[in-house]
């Protein structure tokens, strides 16, 4: 497969999303603080991630593909669906339940000076999940330092604090953080967005690395597709609360097929400056609807570029009426979008 490390052996399931929905209340003002509305944060979403691979999750701000992921992690409750990771359904289990599984899920955050207490040394830091669980006290000191060299820093810097290091070793600590409960699944929020591109490509192969060494499962969420492509082997694209384009990640960038991919791929620009002014350039117009009121059938269609210059008045009336269900019309991965075009942007 590709980068992200699975093989073509790995098929058993570790986590499994059935029909995920998450809506969050809206309260009106006043002493009774009503419910008047609710935000549709996460719709119908489903998705299976093998042992030993990465899923990549994309879309823009306000998709919902953060919320989907703690939902996946039962840190959310979900309003409906259901997860399992391996055999154990998630969405039943209470907290203290939930304390076992912990160890084998972790969080890896956008921000990491924002995820780290400024008051703890970097190898308290480390250590604090391995005192939470009990599992210092046999050789934590050692495994902490070893944590350490594994994610490139040095033992030694291990009682400094984080504002000493830079972005990108402070990241290095939250992963080593996630990595100190051996965990066998990673869900990497924005792990990269706030680093400068040549520390980006540093904490990428340091997760290529520890995912070839350790066999772990990442689910990984980013706003940007050029740094997934990188490293996921499957590719899942959400937009307004819904998955509405999956697949491979090459199949994906070879022959994307709903308008929104088209757009996003198009995006990305080319290191051949002869073929970025030759290649073709497709705009999104407008912004992002309101989750609290999404639009009827398409959630796309009011910023479609295909629904607004090329499909008939019967096609469009389709597109308001019909909510596309995300199959495979005949392309080759499941795309969700009525008049689906299979097209090469890159």
């Amino acid at each position: 497969m590709s980068a992200g490390g699975a093989t073509a052996e790995v098929t058993r399931t570790l986590l499994s999303a059935r029909n995920l929905v998450k809506h969050f209340p809206i309260r009106g003002g006043g002493l009774l603080r009503r419910t008047v509305g609710q935000v549709h944060a996460v719709c119908d979403v489903s998705f299976d991630l093998a042992e030993g691979e990465t899923l990549g999750l994309v879309g823009e701000s306000g998709c919902g593909k953060s919320t989907t992921a703690r939902v996946a992690m039962n840190l959310i409750s979900p309003t409906s669906g259901q997860v399992r990771f391996g055999e154990q359904e998630l969405t039943t289990l209470g907290a203290k339940e939930m304390r076992g599984l912990r160890r084998e899920m972790q969080l890896v955050f956008q921000d990491p000076y924002a995820s780290l207490d400024p008051r703890m040394p970097v190898s308290e830091l480390i250590a604090e999940p391995l005192r939470i669980h009990g599992l210092y006290d046999t050789g934590g000191r050692q495994q902490v330092r070893d944590l350490m060299k594994t994610v490139g820093l040095r033992p030694e810097h291990g009682n400094r604090y984080p504002h000493e290091f830079s972005g990108g070793q402070r990241q290095r600590i939250g992963i080593a953080r996630a990595l100190a409960l051996r965990p066998k699944l990673l869900v990497l929020d924005e792990p990269v967005s706030a680093l400068d591109v040549s520390i980006q490509a540093g904490v990428l192969n340091l997760l290529q690395e520890l995912q070839s060494g350790l066999g772990l499962s990442y689910l990984f969420v980013s706003h940007d597709l050029s740094v997934v492509r990188h490293i996921a082997d499957r590719i899942a694209v959400m937009y307004l609360g819904r998955i509405v384009e999956t697949g491979p990640a090459e199949r994906l960038f070879q022959a994307p097929a709903h308008p929104y991919t088209h757009a996003l791929i198009s995006a990305i620009p080319l290191p051949d400056p002869l073929r970025e002014r030759a290649r073709e350039r497709i705009t999104v117009v407008g912004d992002l609807p309101s989750p609290a009121n999404p639009p009827s059938g398409c959630r796309f269609r009011t910023r479609c570029p295909k629904f607004a210059d090329e499909l008939s008045a019967s096609e469009q009336s389709r597109c308001i009426d019909e909510i596309p269900e995300l199959t495979d019309r005949g392309i080759g991965h499941p795309v969700a979008c009525h008049f689906a075009e299979a097209r090469s942007l890159l």
